[in-house]
């Protein structure tokens, strides 16, 4: 059964508005509802990134029960196999701890700009108004993604379901990055990192890339082909080199060549290969490998430079050609 609903005056209200019920069960009785090992219970609490509990604590709702379920049926249809339950599972867990806490410091900041109101009063107004919303709309986003990717699998004249497919990948990063940071106040830095993110995302989705992750100041980005890739780069470039574009000035690196794809993440040597680019490159410079050469050096739109070969991290003997676009 489940327990009577909050009224979502107290803090415990608020977990007890999110969670669709106060707590009234162990996970032992979470586990035995299921038809389960407690173990397994314990396993995929632990990788979901949930503090642990003893035997006897009273910590856990119908909706855990019905999430223990799901997980157990996602198992027997094969999605969650012992090769990939634990990586996937983590990757959930991760993935909406960083929403979660961000999305309650954005309700927190609202409901404190009323200097004569209850905050904890109107976490919970705004838990009951913006979490059935901010649910549905998370809904939509991954439905979004999930038949995009769904067509890029199919896109190709054979379906695969190989984790392994060509890409050209590129690093792009600010430059100068943690001189120029410590003399910002930290409003400002943020804004800083928000217009290179935003912009970068902006840029990378207008000319078919796709963004793989922010990782601080720089981004890395994959593209289906050399061509895309190469423009991608060169808008952003320019936009650092404006001095009128609020943008920061950036330099890159771009591989082209197979890539290990995982849980939204790219792996291999043909990232290494672009994050070592990255590391070489000048500001304001675009850098790529042979691969990327080989596919566009009969562009007339593009300029070439063979730069000497370099010893880097892994690689003793790289190849880097310098691109720009002829103007």
């Amino acid at each position: 059964m489940a327990p009577d609903q909050p009224t979502g005056q107290d803090g415990d209200g608020v977990e007890a508005l999110l969670l669709g019920g106060r707590p009234g069960l162990t996970r032992v009785e979470v586990a035995a509802a299921v038809g389960v090992p407690v173990e397994v219970a314990q396993e995929l609490w632990r990788l979901l990134g949930f503090p642990a509990t003893a035997d006897d604590d009273v910590a856990f709702t119908e909706a855990d029960v019905e999430a223990l379920q799901l997980a157990v049926d996602l198992t027997g249809l094969g999605i969650l196999d012992d090769d990939s339950r634990s990586a996937l599972v983590r990757t959930w867990g991760r993935s909406f701890a960083r929403l979660a806490e961000w999305q309650t410091t954005l309700m927190a900041r609202v409901a404190a700009a009323d200097p004569d109101g209850d905050p904890t009063a109107q976490m919970a107004m705004l838990t009951g108004e913006v979490v059935p919303r901010v649910e549905r709309l998370q809904s939509y986003v991954w439905r979004r993604h999930l038949a995009g990717a769904a067509g890029r699998l199919l896109a190709g004249a054979e379906a695969t379901a190989s984790d392994t497919t060509p890409l050209a990948v590129a690093f792009v990063d600010i430059v100068g990055f943690t001189s120029q940071s410590r003399s910002m106040a930290d409003e400002e830095l943020v804004r800083w990192i928000e217009t290179f993110e935003s912009r970068s995302t902006e840029v990378v989705l207008d000319h078919g890339g796709r963004v793989i992750k922010n990782i601080g100041d720089e981004v890395l980005l994959v593209a289906d082909t050399p061509a895309d890739a190469a423009r991608i780069v060169h808008l952003l470039v320019s936009m650092g080199a404006d001095d009128e574009d609020p943008f920061p000035a950036v330099r890159a690196g771009v591989a082209y060549g197979d890539v290990v794809t995982r849980l939204g993440d790219v792996l291999g040597p043909t990232v290494n290969i672009a994050a070592r680019l990255t590391s070489l490159a000048r500001p304001g410079t675009v850098l790529v490998d042979d691969g990327m050469h080989e596919a566009l050096e009969d562009d007339p739109g593009l300029a070439w430079r063979r730069l000497p070969r370099a010893s880097v991290k892994g690689y003793s003997r790289l190849q880097a050609w310098a691109l720009r676009h002829r103007t």
